[in-house]
């Protein structure tokens, strides 16, 4: 147990959104601790817009950018005082478990598949996600998988499981990293993955990647905003928790995230109804 403390401390030290220097209000406690997915962090939207909520809040915010499964399991713990991820099933466990409360949609992007310019599974030519996914087992063909139980390795072992294969096929490849990471090993690699567009389009530069396809209700990517239920962890900072949630609800940072671009592209939708 003391190791695992030590662990999650070292994790949350290593991830300060604000720099290793706290401000004043965070040495006064007033600091908010922030897990959300590591897409948030790669396509550049949170060091883009919480710098203002800061500005005009004085909390600190200090991101820990991982997993959607790992970030669920920092808020069950109470290591966190809100979560942001985009796993719609996993969350609502997460909301009906009674570790979260007040989940709000804020925005939305989609998943694409990635893959070489010379498709060598003919992906190019599926009717669906499914269909798409079916070819690259099929022929088969090198693909990279996070595989680190984030909203998008979840998205891509729903997709498998309606394909009825199992991905343990001749060049499918687990990595356990993050978006940015698995992107530049699959460019690498000249392979296959899923992504979301998002991190997609911040590292489009350094890719040798195309849109393999794309399209469809299946691929939609959601983000929610989950406060940590006061009940069962009643230390944590809630009020800095609900500030930041009603924040990102607020119509004047719904239009930053609406135009928060990179490279001209619209990265995501803000999708917050009352």
């Amino acid at each position: 147990m003391l190791k695992l403390k030590a662990s999650v401390s070292m994790l949350l030290a290593a991830t300060v959104f604000s720099g290793a220097m706290l401000s004043p209000a965070a040495l006064a406690g007033e600091v908010i601790k922030l897990a959300t997915t590591t897409s948030t962090e790669n396509s550049g939207l949170l060091g883009a817009i919480l710098p203002k909520f800061e500005a005009e809040s004085g909390y600190t915010v200090q991101v820990i950018a991982t997993g959607t499964g790992q970030a669920l399991k920092l808020g069950s713990q109470g290591d966190v005082d809100v979560v942001m991820t985009h796993a719609p099933e996993a969350e609502a466990k997460f909301v009906a478990d009674g570790y979260g409360v007040e989940p709000r949609g804020i925005m939305e992007n989609d998943f694409i598949v990635l893959g070489p310019k010379n498709d060598p599974a003919a992906v190019k030519a599926s009717k669906d996600a499914v269909d798409a996914f079916n070819k690259i087992a099929t022929k088969p063909s090198q693909f990279i998988s996070r595989g680190d139980n984030s909203g998008t390795h979840m998205k891509e072992l729903e997709i498998w499981q309606a394909a009825a294969v199992t991905p343990d096929f001749a060049g499918y490849t687990s990595v356990g990293q993050g978006m940015g990471k698995t992107l530049l090993m699959a460019n690498e690699l000249q392979a296959y993955t899923l992504a979301d567009r998002g991190t997609f389009i911040a590292y489009k530069a350094k890719l040798d990647l195309t849109i393999s396809y794309e399209g469809g209700a299946a691929l939609a990517n959601p983000y929610q905003i989950i406060l940590i239920n006061s009940e069962k962890y009643p230390d944590l900072n809630h009020k800095g928790a609900k500030a930041l949630s009603d924040w990102f609800i607020s119509p004047a940072t719904q239009t930053m995230i609406n135009q928060f671009t990179v490279q001209g592209e619209q990265l995501f939708k803000a999708t917050y109804k009352k």
